[in-house]
């Protein structure tokens, strides 16, 4: 069994990078290709090619974005993910999956264990930096949030607003006639903007506190959020076999 060591890291001497990520991939020629697009497009590459040494990576320096294969020597990319997700300080960075598992369940497994986007193996470059592009967007935008002094805690994306404290979503400036379960879900996925959420992590989401969801009323409920969210239906979007999630709103 693989055993993750806890690095400490060094206080002082993290220099700050918005635009820095970490790829993590063992086959040398698929590492080498990720690393050549993405400093073609500006960013700082660190690059590494097993469990452990992503691990080390995370533990001394501040990353925006990681790329990560799912099969990896010693720790799996599931793992990894995993140990992010369990760390205070980092856990909000975001995961891009490159894996060549694409079936559903194992897809769905990697978004449930934390990552926030995933791509097949073999993948077209002009994917890949487009979905490098949409979750380095998010980082920044979720960054700008937490910024923003807001008392009540208000989400906006795009026409949408969710005001937590008042139990409700407005919709070009009209509140939004939603059953408890559609306000729950809209929820989650405006909380989430840009990320891939499957059906099983929505359920544990929105279940409890009176809302009872199983199996595909999922599917009910946005479908019915659809028709009620009218010319802006399409900002949810569909994930074929996976889920949904709610499209990034500049």
């Amino acid at each position: 069994m693989f055993e993750v060591q806890t690095i400490q890291r060094a206080g002082g001497n993290l220099a700050m990078n918005s635009n820095r990520i970490l790829v993590v991939e063992d086959e040398a020629e698929i590492r080498q290709l990720i690393v050549l697009h993405l400093k073609r497009q500006g960013y700082e590459v660190h690059e590494v090619g097993n469990g452990e040494e992503a691990v080390r990576a995370l533990s001394e320096r501040d990353y925006q974005l990681v790329v990560l294969d799912w099969m990896l020597p010693g720790m799996s990319g599931l793992e990894i993910t995993r140990w992010i997700r369990s760390r205070e300080d980092f856990n909000v960075t975001p995961i891009l999956m490159v894996t060549a598992k694409v079936e559903p369940e194992h897809i769905a497994a990697g978004l449930d264990a934390g990552a926030d986007d995933y791509l097949p193996k073999p993948f077209d470059t002009l994917v890949l930096m487009a979905r490098v592009n949409a979750l380095m967007r998010r980082h920044q935008w979720l960054g700008q949030q937490n910024q923003e002094v807001m008392p009540s805690s208000v989400i906006t994306v795009g026409a949408l607003e969710l005001r937590p404290d008042e139990y409700e979503i407005t919709l070009d400036g009209v509140k939004m006639d939603l059953t408890k379960s559609e306000y729950k879900l809209m929820e989650c996925l405006m909380g989430n903007q840009g990320k891939v959420l499957s059906r099983e992590s929505l359920i544990k989401e929105i279940q409890g506190d009176g809302v009872n969801v199983v199996g595909r009323t999922v599917d009910t409920h946005v479908f019915g959020l659809r028709k009620k969210l009218g010319v802006h239906s399409e900002m949810i979007e569909t994930i074929r076999g996976i889920g949904y999630r709610v499209k990034y709103q500049s």
